[in-house]
């Protein structure tokens, strides 16, 4: 759907089984400088998103979320925690949070966290961010009876994956897309390996999974791998053959 995901006319009232995305980053200075005009704005874009994510998905199921704080011109904007209180206020209950640490190695330091270098003394420390945030949230509460056990066996998360890349721990080490990449130019997007393993937690197959912030695309082709069906929202026109392309629409 080419439209804007504070209002999502086009999606009945609780036919979506779960929600991954990651709205834009608050006018981040390399991907989206200047785009809200303030907090205020990007605020309020949260709050009618979260209003139409409570509206679309059944009950008891799942909205996740990747977002961080944002430091811009020197000030830091705690948008996890307003975030957190913007959908607890439309409704939801909030499940848990995920750290994502991205690799070391991606990070070189910067003006920022050189400055305690250069400056050795109490009050000059500020580090750099390795971090990013995963927030979940609920719908009410889920009835598991609900899901048939063909359905249930069919969907099985592997026990053997889960231990071996520690899903179960609240810190989730994944590789970030790395800079360059030809179908995320100039979009801001998160690796596949996040909405896989959100997609394979909090939904079934043959479900729906939403992405209100399609981007490229990538809950969408994750969503297809995994048998699920999916919707994307996106308010640039420019990105469909984009997202045609990592679907896989174009393969004959």
């Amino acid at each position: 759907i080419i439209g804007n995901c504070m209002s999502m006319e086009e999606i009945p009232n609780g036919s979506v089984h779960l929600v991954v995305t990651s709205p834009p980053y608050f006018n981040a200075p390399f991907d989206y400088k200047g785009l809200f005009k303030g907090y205020e704005q990007y605020l309020d874009v949260l709050r009618n998103f979260a209003k139409e994510t409570f509206r679309v998905l059944q009950n008891g199921r799942i909205a996740v979320l990747n977002i961080d704080d944002m430091l811009i011109d020197g000030e830091k904007f705690p948008i996890v925690a307003d975030a957190t209180k913007i959908f607890q206020e439309a409704g939801f209950r909030y499940r848990d949070r995920i750290i994502w640490k991205k690799p070391e190695g991606y990070l070189r330091i910067s003006r920022r966290s050189g400055v305690i270098l250069q400056n050795p003394y109490p009050m000059y420390f500020y580090p750099d961010n390795l971090l990013e945030s995963i927030i979940i949230f609920q719908k009410g509460k889920f009835d598991y009876r609900s899901i048939s056990k063909d359905v249930r066996e069919k969907s099985k998360v592997d026990t053997k994956e889960i231990q071996s890349k520690k899903w179960y721990m609240t810190l989730w080490e994944m590789t970030n897309v790395l800079p360059n990449q030809i179908l995320e130019k100039d979009i801001a997007a998160f690796p596949e390996e996040l909405p896989y393993r959100a997609i394979k937690l909090f939904s079934y197959v043959d479900e729906t999974v939403l992405d209100p912030f399609v981007g490229s695309g990538t809950t969408m082709k994750i969503a297809r791998q995994l048998e699920r069906n999916s919707i994307g929202i996106e308010i640039k026109k420019s990105l469909i053959p984009i997202i045609k392309e990592k679907i896989g629409f174009n393969e004959q």
